[in-house]
C-alpha cells in the first residue's frame, strides 16, 4: 500500500527534569519597577536591631499603586543612614559599623519612610554555632549536594552528608578527618575550607563564594573561634518566614525576597543571604543567590522555593498577560469549577477558548471516560440530537458503561503495580479482577483502599493481598503507599531530610513501622499467605535511634504487639480529615480528564509545589469528601463543567497557557486505547494469547502479554506506584509502526474488515468517505479530507482508494490525539 499523500501531523513533546544548582544566576533581562507610580510605600522590617559584628538586615521596600497593586521598589528606592558612622548600606542590606542608635531613611519619589536602627554588641562576633551558622553556608554553596561532596562516595576524599542531614558527621569530617588538614586555626585565612571556596587553591567545584562576602566572613570567624560545635543550649531554628508570600509581577520585572529565621527563644534573624533559592519554572520566573526574582516575558506562574537549614517556604509569582480585558462574569459557568477557573483566568489576563463543538466533545469524552471510540451509530445519534441536556445525558451513560470499569481498572492496575512478573498469573489476575469489581460496583474509594491496606489471606483468593507480594520490603511499602494514596514522595527522607519538603528520616521510618511485621508464607503453587504479626517499631539504619510508629504529620500510634498496625493506619489514611487522601485522588482525576494536574506531577503534593489553582483543588477535595468518596460524582462534576468542554483550539491570549486550563490540552491516545481505536476503526479484532476472541486491550489484566504494539506504544511496566511507568512520548518506532507495520495493513485490508464490508454493501463513494471518517474521527469529513479522498478515488481502484484513505486517517493528527 503506497499512498501518494499523508494527513499526518507531527507533534513532539519533550519532558526535561533537572535539579538546578542554587548558584545559577538568571540571564533574563528585566525592566526596573520604577515605571509604576507609587502612591505609598512600606518597608520591612519596621524595627531593626543588629546584634553582633556579623549581623546584617535585608530591607524590603514595597510600593502600592493607585489601583492597590503592590510592586517591589527595593532596588529603585534611595536608602541612606542618618548616622553613617553607626551603620551603612551594602546593596540593599543594612550593616552595622559600631554600637549605637540611628535611623535608616528610605525615599521613593515623594514618599519617605524612617525606621529606627539599633546596633548592639558590635565589637564581639557572636559565638558561631556549627549547625546554625556553618551548615546553611555549606548547603547554600552546594558543597553537600549530590553532584559534589554529598554524593555517596564523596569527592576527592572529602565526604559530607547529602543536603546536610548529618550535622555531627559533617562536623567531624571538617574538623577531624584527614588529621584536620581542611582547617588551620593558626592562620584561618589559609584554611583549605576557605581558600578552595574562594578559588585561591585548585578546586574541582570552582569558586563558590566571593572574598569579603557574608559567607566568607562566617566561615573565617568559625575557624578563628577554633571550629566550635557550639553551645547545646543555643536557640534552635523553628521556622522561617518569607515576604512576600505571593506577588503579581509585570513581565520583565524583579522582586526581592526577605527571609527571616525564627528561633526557639522567639528571636528573629535575617537569613536572606544564607538561604538557598530555586524556581520550579525558570522560563516564567528565575531567582538569583541573593533572593531576587526576575520575571520573564512569558505569562504564567512560578513557585520560588526558599530553603534554610531544612526549613521550607514558597513565594508564588504570577505574571499576567498585559492588556487583557477578560472578565470572569462574561463567560457562562456550568458549575462551581468554571467560576473558580474564570477567576484565575481574569487574574492572569487570559481569555478561555470557545466551547467545543459536539463532534469534538463526543470523541473526547468517550476516549477520556471509557477509553473507547464511539460507534458510528452512537456518533450519528448524538450529532443529530437537538436536546439541550444531551451532553450531561451522554456523561451519565458513559459512567455506567461496562468499558468504564475496564478502563479504570487498567489505570489503577498501573498505579498499584499489578505486574505479572512479580505476582504470577494467578496473583495478577486475582488482583485485577478485585480492582475491576470495586470500580464496576462504584464502591466508595475510601472503603476499597482501606480493604487494600489491611488485606490478609490467600493471594489466590483475596485479590488485594497481592499488593503485599509486589512490594516485599517495609521501606518499599511505606514509599509506595505514601505516593499512591497521599501524593507524598518520601523516598529522599529514607537517607536524609527531604530537600524540598518537611519530611526527615524520623517521618520515613515512622511510616515504615506500620509494615514491619508483614509475614509471607509460601503455599502450594504460585500462592502466598499474607498476614501481620503486630507492631514493631523501626530503627534508623546505622544508628541506635528507635522511631515510634506514626503516620506522616501525625502522632505516634500505640498498640498491643499482636494487633495489626495497618488497621489504625488505614483508618488514618482514609479519614475525611486526612489533609492529603482526598486531595490526591481529586488531583489524579483532574489530571486524567484535563491533561495536567492542578499539582504537577499529580502525586507530588508538597508546600514547594503549589497548585496552579488552589481554590479549585480545595473545592474538588471537598466534593470528594462530601460525596463520601464516590469518585463517579467527582468525575461527573468535572465532565459537566464548561472548562472540560472548552475547545482545544487556542485564542490569541491563551496559546502559550499550559497551567490555567483556558483551553483543552491535546493529548495522545494511550497505548491500549489506541490499539482498541484502530481495531474499532478497521472493524477487526486483535488476538491476544490465551484471551477470548473479541477481547479489547483495555480489558487486559496481564501487562506482560506478548504485544509488540503495546510495548512499542509505552504500556506501563508497573514497577512503581505511579502512572509514570506508562509512556505517552512519541517515538520514531511508533510512527514507523503506524505507517509500515504489516499488522496495521492487515487490519485495513482484512476480508471481514470495515473497508471490505462497505464495498460489499454497494455504498457510494460519498458514503464510503463519510463512514470512514465517522469510524475514525467521530465526525463527517471536512472539505480538505473530502477533496483528498476524491483525488484518491479518481486515481485508484475503489478498494485501494478506500484502503489508502483509511490508512491516512489512522495516521492523522485528529485520530492519534484526543482534542
Amino acid at each position: 500500500m503506497t499512498p501518494t499523500f499523508s494527513l499526518t501531523k507531527k507533534r513532539c513533546c519533550f519532558c526535561v527534569s533537572a535539579l538546578l544548582c542554587c548558584l545559577l544566576v538568571p540571564t533574563v533581562g528585566f525592566a526596573e519597577n520604577s515605571k509604576q507610580q507609587a502612591v505609598s510605600i512600606s518597608v520591612s522590617p519596621q524595627q531593626i536591631t543588629l546584634g553582633g559584628g556579623n549581623r546584617r538586615q535585608q530591607l524590603l521596600v514595597t510600593g502600592k499603586s493607585s489601583t492597590g497593586k503592590e510592586f517591589d521598589l527595593t532596588q529603585q528606592a534611595t536608602i541612606s543612614v542618618a548616622h553613617p558612622s553607626i551603620a551603612t548600606i551594602d546593596g540593599t542590606s543594612l550593616v552595622g559599623l559600631k554600637e549605637g542608635k540611628t535611623e535608616v531613611v528610605i525615599r521613593s519619589a515623594s514618599q519617605v519612610v524612617r525606621l529606627p536602627v539599633t546596633v548592639a554588641n558590635f565589637n564581639s562576633y557572636p559565638p558561631v554555632h556549627f549547625e546554625n551558622d556553618i551548615m546553611p553556608v555549606l548547603t547554600k554553596l552546594g558543597c553537600n549536594s549530590g553532584g559534589c561532596h554529598g554524593k555517596q562516595g564523596g569527592q576527592n576524599g572529602f565526604k559530607l552528608s547529602i543536603f546536610g542531614f548529618d550535622s555531627p558527621g559533617d562536623f567531624a569530617a571538617l574538623v577531624k578527618d584527614a588529621r584536620g588538614r581542611r582547617v588551620f586555626p593558626a592562620s584561618p585565612e589559609q584554611s583549605l575550607l576557605i581558600t578552595k571556596a574562594l578559588g585561591k587553591v585548585a578546586h574541582g567545584g570552582g569558586r563558590r563564594m566571593q572574598a569579603g562576602s557574608a559567607d566568607h566572613q562566617v566561615l573565617l570567624e568559625w575557624v578563628r573561634q577554633s571550629m566550635p560545635w557550639g553551645n547545646d543550649n543555643t536557640p534552635r531554628l523553628q521556622t522561617i518566614e518569607v515576604q512576600p508570600i505571593n506577588r503579581v509581577m509585570d513581565a520583565s520585572s524583579s522582586q526581592q525576597i526577605l527571609v527571616t529565621a525564627i528561633f526557639s527563644d522567639g528571636s528573629r534573624r535575617d537569613v536572606t543571604a544564607a538561604a538557598a533559592y530555586t524556581s520550579n519554572s525558570e522560563s516564567i520566573a528565575d531567582v538569583d543567590v541573593d533572593g531576587r526574582i526576575y520575571s520573564g516575558k512569558t505569562p504564567g506562574e512560578a513557585a520560588v522555593n526558599v530553603n534554610y537549614m531544612g526549613q521550607i517556604a514558597v513565594v508564588q509569582v504570577f505574571i499576567p498577560r498585559p492588556g487583557s480585558s477578560f472578565k470572569a462574569d462574561s463567560v457562562p459557568a456550568n458549575n462551581a469549577i468554571d467560576g473558580l477557573v474564570w477567576s484565575k483566568l481574569q487574574k492572569m489576563g487570559i481569555a478561555p477558548s470557545q466551547l467545543s463543538d459536539d463532534q469534538m466533545f463526543l470523541r473526547r469524552v468517550s476516549l477520556d471516560t471509557i477509553g473507547s471510540l464511539p460507534t458510528i451509530e452512537e456518533t450519528r445519534r448524538f450529532l443529530t440530537d437537538a436536546s439541550p441536556d444531551k451532553r450531561s445525558r451522554l456523561i451519565d451513560d458513559l459512567l455506567s458503561r461496562k468499558e468504564f470499569a475496564d478502563y479504570w481498572a487498567l489505570k489503577w492496575a498501573d498505579v498499584l503495580m499489578v505486574d505479572r512478573d512479580a505476582l504470577g498469573e494467578r496473583g495478577a489476575y486475582s488482583f485485577h479482577r478485585w480492582l475491576r469489581k470495586q470500580i464496576a460496583t462504584n464502591r466508595p474509594y475510601d472503603e476499597w483502599v482501606r480493604e487494600l491496606i489491611t488485606a490478609s489471606g490467600n493471594s489466590a483468593k483475596n485479590g488485594p493481598v497481592n499488593f503485599y507480594r509486589a512490594l516485599k520490603k517495609p521501606e518499599d511499602l511505606a514509599r509506595s503507599v505514601s505516593q499512591a494514596f497521599l501524593g507524598i514522595r518520601i523516598d529522599c527522607a529514607q537517607c536524609h531530610h527531604h530537600p524540598f519538603d518537611r519530611w526527615g528520616r524520623d517521618d520515613f521510618y515512622g511510616m515504615v513501622g506500620f509494615f514491619n511485621n508483614i509475614q509471607r508464607k509460601k503455599l502450594s503453587g504460585d500462592r502466598d499467605l499474607i498476614y501481620s504479626t503486630g507492631f514493631k517499631q523501626s530503627k534508623i539504619p546505622y544508628s541506635d535511634t528507635v522511631v515510634a510508629t506514626r503516620p506522616l504529620g501525625g502522632e505516634a500510634i500505640e498498640g498491643q504487639p499482636e494487633i495489626d498496625p495497618r488497621i489504625p493506619f488505614a483508618n488514618w489514611l482514609t479519614s475525611p480529615e486526612n489533609p492529603w487522601f482526598a486531595r490526591m485522588v481529586a488531583n489524579r482525576i483532574w489530571k486524567h480528564f484535563l491533561g495536567r494536574g492542578l499539582v504537577e506531577p499529580e502525586d507530588d503534593l508538597r508546600l514547594t509545589n503549589p497548585a496552579t489553582n488552589e481554590p479549585l483543588l480545595a473545592y474538588l477535595e471537598q466534593q470528594v469528601v462530601k460525596s463520601k468518596f464516590d469518585l463517579k460524582q467527582t468525575m461527573r462534576l468535572i465532565l459537566n463543567s464548561r472548562v472540560y468542554q472548552l475547545s482545544s483550539v487556542p485564542n490569541k491570549t491563551n496559546a502559550d497557557d499550559e497551567q490555567n486550563f483556558s483551553h483543552y490540552l491535546v493529548k495522545r491516545l494511550p497505548s491500549h486505547v489506541l490499539l482498541d481505536a484502530i481495531s474499532r476503526a478497521t472493524e477487526t479484532n486483535e488476538n491476544y494469547v490465551g484471551m477470548p476472541a473479541g477481547t479489547q486491550a483495555i480489558e487486559l489484566w496481564d501487562n506482560r502479554l506478548p504485544s509488540y504494539f503495546l510495548a512499542t506504544f509505552g504500556r506501563s511496566q508497573r514497577k512503581s506506584a505511579c502512572e509514570c511507568g506508562r509512556s505517552d512520548a512519541p517515538t520514531m518506532a511508533q510512527a514507523l509502526h503506524l505507517m509500515n507495520a504489516p499488522e496495521i495493513d492487515q487490519k485495513i485490508s482484512a476480508v471481514e474488515g470495515r473497508v471490505a464490508k462497505i464495498l460489499a454493501s454497494g455504498s457510494s463513494q460519498k458514503q464510503i468517505i463519510d463512514e470512514l471518517c465517522l469510524a475514525t474521527l467521530s465526525r463527517l469529513p471536512n472539505e480538505k479530507e473530502r477533496k483528498i479522498a476524491q483525488q484518491l478515488f479518481s486515481q485508484e481502484s475503489r478498494q485501494l482508494a478506500a484502503e489508502d484513505f483509511l490508512w491516512t486517517l489512522l495516521n492523522s493528527y485528529d485520530f492519534l490525539m484526543i482534542r
